[in-house]
């Protein structure tokens, strides 16, 4: 039935219908988490806790550190202020240990969530950025951790790659806009999605000093990919350690680019 279908589909449905007889909310977490790993290229058991982040080595030049910024993460509708968490103490340390020992000349940290943009989940905030000015709260304070620890340990050459908010973007961020200054300046680069709606532009926060300096997202929410506000991006490292950065449309046609060139230690 159709009514039916939409409750079935609808990731956020209440399913109270006498057909769905399973409503143990751990035993259908186990069966999503079998579900998803069966339908990703990820196996769990080369991750850290059995699930997801981990990292991996690509060459000499560029190390990838995958996180996860969901099972760890504190409720949307957490307190703003105060201490909050994103990836949680043990990932959150296993990251910048990791950056720490890394010997390639590139960290590239893939993460689900963006820095700076604020990711609204009704009245509540599903991402990091809590949509305040001013010092880091909630979530945010776990990430100013996160990138205190990477300058005071001399981390060079670190790049974000975000996703979760349905158009493509290039984010500079630097201590001298921000609220906090103890971070060393770094890019992140968002982009998506590769078949849904397209949406966006979000509000970017202005805690960790973020600059837009390249954005394409559609006219209006929900945009059709047949519109071709779909989005990839694409990253190459030369021989001597030069690193460009494309972000592409549903063709792949570039557009924007970026060359960025390594910093000794």
């Amino acid at each position: 039935m159709p009514g039916d279908y939409g409750a079935s589909a609808h990731p956020k449905a209440t399913l109270d219908l006498p057909q769905y007889t399973e409503k143990r909310v751990d035993v259908l977490a186990a069966r999503a988490f079998r579900a998803f790993h069966e339908w990703q290229p990820i196996d769990p058991r080369k991750a850290v806790d059995g699930r997801v982040y981990r990292k991996f080595p690509y060459g000499q030049h560029v190390e990838v550190f995958i996180l996860d910024m969901r099972t760890y993460k504190d409720a949307n509708n957490a307190p703003r202020d105060g201490v909050g968490h994103i990836l949680g103490e043990k990932q959150a340390k296993w990251l910048v240990d990791s950056l720490d020992r890394s010997r390639a000349t590139w960290k590239i940290i893939a993460a689900d969530l963006p820095i700076g943009l604020t990711v609204p989940d009704g009245a509540d905030i599903e991402g990091v950025a809590n949509g305040l000015p001013g010092k880091p709260g909630g979530r945010e304070t776990e990430l100013a951790w996160v990138l205190r620890e990477i300058k005071k340990r001399r981390v060079r050459n670190t790049v974000w790659l975000t996703a979760d908010v349905h158009y493509t973007a290039a984010h500079h961020y630097s201590p001298e806009r921000a609220a906090v200054a103890d971070f060393d300046p770094f890019w992140e680069f968002v982009s998506g999605p590769l078949h849904a709606g397209a949406f966006g532009p979000n509000v970017l926060d202005p805690t960790f000093g973020p600059e837009a300096v390249f954005v394409h997202a559609p006219p209006a929410a929900n945009t059709t990919p047949l519109d071709g506000f779909q989005h990839f991006g694409e990253i190459e490292v030369s021989r001597d350690g030069e690193l460009t950065v494309w972000l592409r449309d549903i063709a792949g046609a570039s557009l924007w680019s970026k060359k960025l060139q390594p910093k000794r230690r």
